[in-house]
């Protein structure tokens, strides 16, 4: 396992991100906000991730217009967390 510092990823970005492309465990410190491994991510995974915030905006926006059509209700917040409440007893 490899430790560098912010300002060492910063000056050799391009090194280490072929580090941890090739299978080096990485890990980067920094002193005011802690250490993070670096991991490769496929394409797939991206493309995957995409997807559902795609989904989510559409099934975001076909609520939204059943609420206008008047096919739809809008429930309040305070109906949602008793709804949560009920389901966690």
């Amino acid at each position: 396992m490899i430790v560098i510092s912010t300002r060492d990823f910063k000056a050799n970005q391009s090194k280490v991100l072929d580090m941890v492309n090739s299978g080096e465990d990485v890990v980067l410190k920094s002193k005011s906000r802690g250490s993070f491994r670096l991991t490769p991510v496929s394409h797939e995974e991206v493309a995957r991730a995409k997807h559902d915030i795609t989904a989510e905006i559409v099934d975001g926006l076909t609520q939204y217009k059943a609420y206008l059509e008047g096919k739809a209700e809008v429930r309040t917040l305070d109906s949602l967390i008793d709804e949560l409440e009920g389901n966690c007893r």
